[in-house]
């Protein structure tokens, strides 16, 4: 929590998204496959994989499970001492689950849940990928060679998730764990309709979208990064041969200005690739960008196709949507 109102820089990054999965291998495959991730291990159900320019042991865990979904979104802290005074303030507030050992690439987490009760944890000590010999770089500055399959990814962008109210979720992360409000969606009817946080100068790392059929805590979409507009053109190209569902896209969102496209993996949770980084904040008095319904048509979509009904409505796990007659 804020001391006289300073800010709080506690929590340093997005570390990794666990996503749960009917279908291991397909998801698997669709990640490596198509998406050029690294399988950096495997472990009962789960499987750990990173992007080729990620540089921890994964940024993305797969589970298999009776239905798709969110496992759990990790965060690293900025130190060991901030990753202690944020379990303070979660405690505080009474969203504490206590501390677990640890998994594969990373040391003991202290887990907890938003108030709608996505499950997420904090973190501090990590391992950082081993490069094998075969895959080592001369370009120092990234982690191994660029992948010479699909059309891969360069790292871990941000998780979208589903909320029955938004601005506890948002007030949450903002107050306890310091996230900084980039822009948000307001109706006419006063709601908050949707959110994006960051930590860092990107516009966001986790945003928060009202869900239409009143369920919690549920999974909108994970998305990684491109860098290069031109592969959302290539990757669609290769996702219509082998039968991948686009959602929508590639197109242009306003809110955060990013390139976009939405597709449905083999389990059946969405994922966002971004063909660029949209814009970045160095501000650090920003004032948070707000979108009323009369604006919001450009803020959903700056150029491309509208995106289609279900978008507003699919997460993960499904759920059953009233037929309105």
């Amino acid at each position: 929590m804020t001391t006289k109102g300073e800010p709080i820089f506690d929590v340093a990054q997005l570390a990794h998204v666990e996503i749960l999965t009917p279908d291991l291998e397909g998801t698997v495959w669709f990640f490596k496959d198509l998406l050029g991730l690294e399988e950096t291990e495997r472990r009962g159900n789960s499987v750990y994989l990173r992007a080729y320019e990620d540089w921890y042991h994964h940024t993305l865990k797969v589970t298999k499970a009776s239905q798709p979904g969110l496992g759990h979104v990790a965060w690293r802290t900025t130190s060991p001492q901030a990753l202690e005074r944020r379990v303070k303030a979660i405690e505080a507030a009474g969203l504490g689950e206590g501390w677990y050992d640890g998994d594969l690439g990373h040391g003991r987490a202290y887990r907890f849940h938003t108030p709608d009760g996505h499950p997420m944890e904090l973190l501090w000590e990590v391992e950082y990928y081993r490069t094998p010999e075969e895959a080592k770089t001369k370009l120092l500055n990234r982690p191994q060679r660029r992948p010479l399959r699909g059309v891969p990814v360069r790292r871990i962008d941000h998780v979208n998730l589903l909320a029955s109210d938004v601005t506890p979720n948002k007030q949450f992360l903002m107050d306890v764990l310091g996230f900084r409000l980039r822009e948000n969606i307001m109706l006419n009817n006063g709601k908050e309709a949707g959110a994006w946080l960051s930590v860092s100068p990107l516009v966001h790392e986790i945003a928060f979208m009202m869900d239409q059929t009143g369920s919690r805590g549920r999974l909108h979409h994970v998305c990684y990064w491109y860098g290069y507009p031109q592969h959302l053109n290539d990757i669609a190209d290769i996702f219509s041969e082998v039968g991948i569902k686009i959602e929508a896209g590639p197109g242009k969102h306003g809110i955060s200005q990013a390139m976009f496209m939405y597709v449905i993996e083999p389990g059946g949770n969405r994922v966002e690739l971004f063909g660029d980084s949209g814009y970045l904040i160095f501000d650090p008095d920003w004032k948070p960008i707000t979108w009323h319904e009369k604006d919001l048509e450009k803020g959903i979509i700056w150029f491309g196709s509208p995106l289609p009904a279900e978008f507003f409505i699919y997460g993960t796990p499904p759920v059953e949507v009233p037929v309105k007659v």
